[in-house]
This record gives structure tokens, sequence and C-alpha cells, in this order.
């Protein structure tokens, strides 16, 4: 494969990448709105939820596909998982 093209997965890989991507734009949504409405226990309810929900998802993730950041936020199997394609942002 070339630096260019686009490495294919199995639907279920973009299906999860989907879902942490959306969780992900929610949680700093409600990030920003929190620094501004600090006491809006609905909002820190809603924000402990989907923390939950993308911790769960992004552990199972990274089960099946490897890690998703580095520098110690994801474990690796063996071998280094690092150096397999495709990475999360390449997709």
């Amino acid at each position: 494969m070339n630096s260019t093209s686009k490495p294919h997965c199995d639907p279920e890989f973009y299906e999860m990448l989907e879902k942490l991507q959306a969780l992900d734009f929610a949680l700093v949504e409600l990030n920003l709105y929190l620094d501004t409405h600090p006491d809006d226990l609905a909002a820190i309810q809603q924000f402990n939820q989907l923390t939950q929900e993308r911790t769960i998802l992004a552990n199972q993730f990274q089960v099946l596909y490897g890690p998703l950041q580095n520098f110690g936020r994801a474990y690796s199997k063996f071998p280094w998982e690092w150096s397999k394609v495709p990475w999360p942002w390449q997709v």
C-alpha cells in the first residue's frame, strides 16, 4: 500500500471509529459548555455518561484493532502495533 491510498478495514472498524469521533465531538462541546455553566448538573451527568461510553468503546476498539493514541495512552500487543496500518487518522 502506498502512502496515498486509503487502508481497507472491515465495516465494524469504521463503525466503531465513527462512534468514537461522535462521542469525542459531544464531549468537547459539553466541556466547552461546562466551562461557562459549571453548575449544570444535567450537563455534568451527560458528560460523565458519555465519558464512560467512550472509555468502554475505546477499550473495545483497541483490543480489536490496536491503539488509538500513543505516548502511554494505549497498550500494545506483541509485536509493537504502531508499525501496523491503518492508523485511526488514515481512514
